[in-house]
């Protein structure tokens, strides 16, 4: 019988400065507190271990800013995680922070990709966006990453930003496809509760700019090599992120550090938000849980339908009406392999969160 797969998310909660629409955990002010979080982190694991933590197919290092924590403490967390032998190891990257010697120093920890925070090629977009990364360090990261013979990563990028003209995208998506890369996600930008772009409504994202922006990139994309394996994901075959995967097929996964969630048989929970009480917490030897929840069956099965929608796998065409395949024959067609299920086209995809809604319960 084959073993489900198993991943292992480890958050990073540092950053050098905090980007208008980031919501997630992460603290600009907190520099003080990196090794003791970095230990509190080897505790967290080992104790996981010793109660049994499976072995990961897939680990993701994320944050915050990864690159801000040694290279070889960092490796040394990787290290006390069980991992199997062909398991994805990635860690993301802040262009400025990268070095080869660093790179090194996570190749030989086990790090086999990276993903490289990019966003966008130009300075006023990224200056729109709150980030502070120099764009030429972009092309020398890449070149470390090569020198460092790491076997793959991804560029990661963001459209939608007030002030970025399509000509803004496209060169974008130019200068990032001169750099070879083997895997490209490409984000449209999401206002989120609590971020300062929330409270600015006159630098919110035009959906019909978007959907004109999303098209572009899939254009482009595709036509050198990199096919779009989920909404928002492209890739040269055998280039696509496993970690990604483990995620959108509801496998289990556990999430160490504050305020990582974790997941097993449809319970979710996740640990303290803030860095300061996740260390007092280990040190103490207290549970690290916030909160959790349990999903029911039904529940769990339209969330993994309404993620695997979103794949190139696509999902069964009995979880719609034959009503609503007709309504929906523009953006649904029969996957090329199996004609029992269906796929987003590409003005699907744009679609995909209206299209979900009409899955059947």
């Amino acid at each position: 019988m084959t073993r489900a797969a198993f991943g292992v998310y480890v958050h990073i909660p540092f950053c050098a400065s905090k980007c208008d629409y980031c919501a997630f955990a992460t603290w600009t002010d907190r520099a003080h507190l990196v090794d003791a979080y970095v230990d509190a982190l080897d505790s967290e694991i080992r104790r996981a271990v010793a109660d049994g933590l499976p072995v990961a197919d897939s680990v993701f290092v994320g944050g915050g800013t990864p690159t801000l924590v040694d290279p070889a403490a960092l490796a040394q967390v990787i290290a006390s995680i069980p991992i199997a032998d062909d398991a994805e190891v990635t860690v993301e990257c802040n262009p400025d922070d990268v070095t080869i010697d660093m790179l090194r120093t996570y190749r030989a920890g086990g790090v086999n990709r990276v993903s490289i925070g990019v966003q966008s090629m130009s300075p006023h977009v990224l200056a729109a966006l709150g980030r502070t990364h120099d764009i030429d360090n972009v092309a020398r990261a890449v070149d470390a990453v090569r020198a460092a013979e790491l076997p793959t990563f991804n560029l990661d990028l963001i459209y939608g930003a007030a002030g970025e003209s399509f000509a803004d995208w496209a060169e974008t998506l130019d200068r990032a496809l001169e750099l070879d890369p083997p895997h490209v996600s490409a984000y449209g930008l999401t206002v989120e509760a609590g971020t300062p772009l929330a409270s600015q409504p006159d630098r919110h994202p035009d959906d019909d700019d978007q959907a004109d922006k999303y098209e572009h990139a899939d254009e482009v994309l595709s036509a050198r090599g990199l096919l779009n394996y989920e909404v928002s994901n492209w890739a040269r075959p055998g280039h696509e992120s496993a970690h990604n995967f483990l995620y959108w097929r509801q496998c289990d996964y556990r999430g160490f550090g504050c305020a990582a969630h974790s997941h097993a048989a449809g319970r979710r929970w996740w640990n303290v938000r803030t860095p300061d009480r996740y260390i007092d917490l280990v040190a103490s030897n207290e549970s690290l849980e916030a909160s959790s929840e349990t999903l029911d069956a039904a529940t769990r099965r339209l969330e993994r339908l309404q993620l695997l929608m979103r794949t190139r796998d696509g999902i069964d065409r009995s979880n719609f009406d034959a009503a609503t395949l007709e309504l929906l024959s523009e953006h649904l067609v029969a996957h090329h392999d199996d004609p029992t299920r269906v796929v987003l086209t590409r003005s699907g995809r744009l679609m995909a969160n209206d299209i979900a809604m009409r899955l059947l319960t």
